[in-house]
Order: structure tokens, then C-alpha cells, then sequence
């Protein structure tokens, strides 16, 4: 990679700047968040299963409950490692946002109600 094509792909990301943490082979703060993280969003993803095949009301709204808190912690643990610059994300392409609101359009016209929300 060419260094234009570095500097391109390097301002298409937002990203806060890097805390740094030691590199060794023992787990670093970094790799604890970075874990606690990725365990959350396996849960939530979990409980929306479950949210969906839950037959019984209280059991839903159990599960509802702890769905919530699982899905605000793993946000928490999201802006953490935003602000620590441990996470970044791809800036959107204009050109791409574009099409796909024109695709969404596209949809929402097919609707009965002509898209709008009622």
C-alpha cells in the first residue's frame, strides 16, 4: 500500500486518539474491555433470540429487562473504547449513503401505507 492510499484509508476512519497500554503477552486493559465487549454483544444477540420465541409474557419481560441492561453495558463498554481510541469506525461514503437512501425510498413506496408511519 501506497502511502496516498494510507493517508485515504486512514481519513476514512474516525477514531479518537490511541491510549496506550503495555504490549505483552498478559492480557492489558485493551484486551479486557475488548473481551468484555465482544461477550456482550454475543449476549445480546442471545436475547434477542430468545426475546423472540419466548411464549410466555413474564418470561418475555424477564428477559426484556436484561436484554436492556446488556445492550446499555456493552454501549458503555462501545464509547469507552471510542474515547480511548481503541475503536474506531469507517467514515460513511456520501455517494453510498445516497444509493441507499434511494433504495430505502424504493422500498417504503412498495409499502400499503406509502411509507409512512402511522
Amino acid at each position: 500500500m501506497n502511502q496516498n492510499q494510507q493517508m485515504n484509508q486512514n481519513q476514512q476512519k474516525i477514531k479518537n486518539p490511541e491510549t496506550q497500554v503495555p504490549k505483552t503477552p498478559q492480557m492489558n486493559e485493551r484486551d479486557f474491555i475488548n473481551d468484555l465487549l465482544t461477550t456482550e454483544k454475543y449476549m445480546t444477540t442471545a436475547y434477542t433470540m430468545a426475546l423472540h420465541e419466548a411464549s410466555h409474557q413474564g418470561l418475555y419481560q424477564d428477559i426484556m429487562q436484561v436484554f436492556t441492561e446488556t445492550q446499555e453495558c456493552q454501549r458503555n463498554l462501545y464509547d469507552l473504547m471510542f474515547r480511548k481510541g481503541w475503536y474506531a469506525v469507517e467514515a460513511a461514503d456520501q455517494q453510498k449513503l445516497q444509493q441507499s437512501y434511494q433504495q430505502f425510498q424504493g422500498y417504503t413506496n412498495q409499502l400499503p401505507s406509502s411509507g409512512t408511519m402511522q
